[in-house]
């Protein structure tokens, strides 16, 4: 987390650094900074969705002195590598949105047309939508989860507005 949490820091602040133009000559740069920085949770040595480790995290943003603004990767550790257990990690943040959690400000999903992961072969045909990267869910699993995370946010926006959240 710290190492995530330095980095919202350094890219809220302004920065000038001299680098190429695209047209190969030297220059001066200069950045405004970006307010609008957050921490994406991956997992780690174990997942990190679940609403506890959101705490954690949100404990050690505040902690730091920023607002506390978290997206939920679906894949990487937070699955264990595993595609179609992005599924189940949306079903909790989905729980968390829908109870009104608004530290929980987006989410990213592992997603290809054709579920699954392909090698980039010389010698054979590449499936068309089918990923040469990370092992992804399929078109037909992403939709609902979408669906679900929609619907979620749609009932924190209810619950809010009728003031009976507290939660975030």
């Amino acid at each position: 987390m710290k190492i995530a949490i330095d980095a919202v820091h350094a890219a809220a602040r302004p920065h000038v650094f001299m680098s190429l133009t695209k047209d190969g000559n030297s220059a001066i740069f200069r950045t405004c900074g970006n307010e609008d920085t957050h921490v994406i949770l991956r997992g780690g040595l174990r997942p990190n969705y679940d609403a506890e480790s959101v705490n954690i995290a949100v404990e050690e943003i505040i902690a730091s002195g920023l607002t506390p603004k978290v997206m939920i990767d679906f894949s990487h550790a937070n699955s264990r590598k595993e595609p179609f257990r992005q599924i189940q990690v949306c079903q909790d943040v989905a729980g968390q949105v829908a109870r009104g959690e608004r530290r929980i400000i987006g989410s990213m999903i592992e997603s290809h047309l054709v579920a699954g992961r392909q090698d980039l072969s010389h010698t054979t045909g590449l499936a068309y939508g089918r990923s040469i990267t990370d092992a992804c869910i399929g078109w037909d699993d992403t939709v609902p989860m979408l669906h679900e995370l929609a619907a979620a946010a749609a009932n924190r926006r209810r619950c809010c507005l009728r003031g009976s959240l507290t939660v975030g």
